[in-house]
């Protein structure tokens, strides 16, 4: 084989084709609100609730600086996600817009690597919402399980119930419908961000200015410090993308999702830095693993605020795990139907109109994972592949410019190509900065992923074997009247 066989791509019109008139199609049923609603709920988790602790320690009361600088870094990646998703409608996100620039072989890299990713980032954020459950029902009902039933065997427990009982939840109801479970994020969010503004407008209550003295102790070195960890806390809008085969009008809806979930969430959480450093001092901030919670009650003499918050980080997490198993789901049925894994798994289930073999399997596998093995170290690892992603979303923009000038593009990243090479050099300086063991388990992975490649996805790719998705009308294609999804 040639190495330039390795880069053979898939064509856009193709991709397209397949979400209407292939046999394994998803439902499109999601509108603005519910993808929208899906990057909110990916974005603001327990990091706007305990991460901000953390900034504080760095950037001091220009904490909400640092939010903006990390927001303003996330947004170069974000018009390219808008622009790519709004051209190719595709399940599959940075995947699927490779396979169109890149080719196969840079696909399935950054495919493989995104399934690590969303799956260990389930698993470990379901560990939190158990550890959130435990806060809440002891902060409320002063009641609290035991450890047997909610840590892991080398943490001196049996198994994590309560992890177990989360991820299977979120499965099942990942499998009944998309447009239920988008419902049902959207409720989540709503309730999420009534807390947050709770939160805001009890603390500007009791807000004292000589909190912001001295504004940036340590200078922009310490916002820039504190922006490096805030950064993570805005990981998530990437995974509305996943939606877009399941958009009901992608080249309008999927732009606006992106680029709002992401200002709703900067402005949320600028506004929760100012307030919580105007209610509590910095000290009082950085030395609570609930710092909000912390805030109110030393800050505004409301003890009960850390059952409301708890509350909140829960409900937060929930719909964290909700999106985040969601967008992997789709990444994975995206490489299955192109052939790269074994497409029995890309069956779509007819009365559900979900890929609910595969939603189970992994949630299955998931809830195992976070049920019995330890997460701490692990959880360090999960952004490698995340800001591989943006780099390879921002290239694409880049070629796809120049090898399809003509393709219909509903949105268009203004200032291209300097705005994307903007966001290639600002997570390359982030990747750059990654601790070496996480380049240890990027390339164990890879390799893994490289011994599936050679041996049976380039012998099974779709592409290679010159299957295409057929419109009505042509030889074995399906009826033209024939319900190609539901289009709500």
């Amino acid at each position: 084989m040639r190495v330039k066989d390795l880069f053979v791509t898939r064509s856009v019109s193709d991709l397209i084709d397949e979400t209407e008139y292939g046999d394994e199609r998803l439902r499109r049923s999601i509108g603005p609100v519910g993808l929208t609603a899906l990057g909110v709920g990916a974005i603001i988790g327990t990091g706007i609730f305990v991460v901000i602790g953390e900034g504080a320690k760095l950037a001091g009361p220009s904490l909400f600086l640092a939010f903006i600088l990390a927001a303003i870094t996330c947004g170069f990646s974000a018009l390219s996600y808008a622009e790519l998703s709004s051209s190719v409608p595709v399940s599959g996100s940075a995947y699927t817009f490779s396979y169109a620039t890149l080719g196969e072989f840079v696909a399935f890299i950054i495919g493989w690597d995104l399934i690590l990713e969303y799956g260990v980032a389930v698993a470990a954020v379901a560990v939190g919402w158990g550890g959130n459950l435990n806060a809440f029902l002891e902060s409320v009902f002063g009641i609290e399980l035991p450890t047997a039933l909610t840590a892991s065997p080398s943490d001196g427990g049996v198994i994590n119930l309560p992890a177990v009982f989360i991820v299977m939840l979120i499965s099942i109801l990942l499998t009944l419908g998309t447009r239920e479970s988008a419902r049902a994020n959207a409720v989540m969010v709503g309730i999420k961000i009534v807390i947050l503004v709770f939160f805001i407008v009890v603390a500007f209550t009791a807000f004292q200015a000589d909190h912001f003295e001295p504004f940036a102790p340590e200078g922009f070195a310490g916002i820039a410090s504190a922006a490096g960890v805030i950064f993570f806390a805005y990981i998530g809008f990437d995974a509305v993308t996943t939606a877009s085969e399941e958009s009901k009008n992608p080249g309008r809806d999927l732009p606006i999702a992106v680029i709002g979930s992401l200002l709703i969430s900067t402005v949320l959480y600028v506004l929760v830095a100012i307030a919580a450093v105007g209610v509590a001092s910095v000290d009082t901030l950085s030395g609570s693993d609930a710092p909000l919670a912390t805030a109110l009650d030393e800050g505004a003499g409301i003890p009960w605020a850390g059952g409301l918050l708890a509350a909140g980080a829960l409900i937060a997490i929930t719909s964290v795990i909700l999106v985040l198993l969601y967008g992997q789901t789709r990444i994975f049925f995206a490489m299955c139907r192109d052939g790269l894994l074994p497409r029995r798994l890309a069956k779509v289930n007819p009365r559900f109109g979900t890929p609910a073999r595969l939603t189970l399997g992994f949630g299955t596998l998931i809830a195992v994972l976070a049920a019995l093995v330890p997460l701490d170290e692990i959880v360090k690892l999960v952004n490698i592949g995340t800001l591989f992603a943006f780099v390879l979303v921002n290239v694409g923009v880049i070629i796809l410019r120049r090898t399809r000038p003509d393709m219909k593009r509903p949105f268009r990243v203004p200032g291209s190509p300097v705005v994307p090479l903007i966001g290639i050099l600002l997570c390359g300086y982030l990747i750059a900065q990654l601790p070496w063991e996480t380049w240890v388990r990027f390339v164990g992975w890879l390799v893994a992923g490289l011994i599936i490649y050679f041996t049976y996805s380039i012998r099974h790719s779709r592409l290679r074997r010159g299957e295409h998705a057929t419109r009505p009308g042509d030889a074995g294609a399906p009826d033209a009247t024939s319900d190609p999804g539901e289009k709500g």
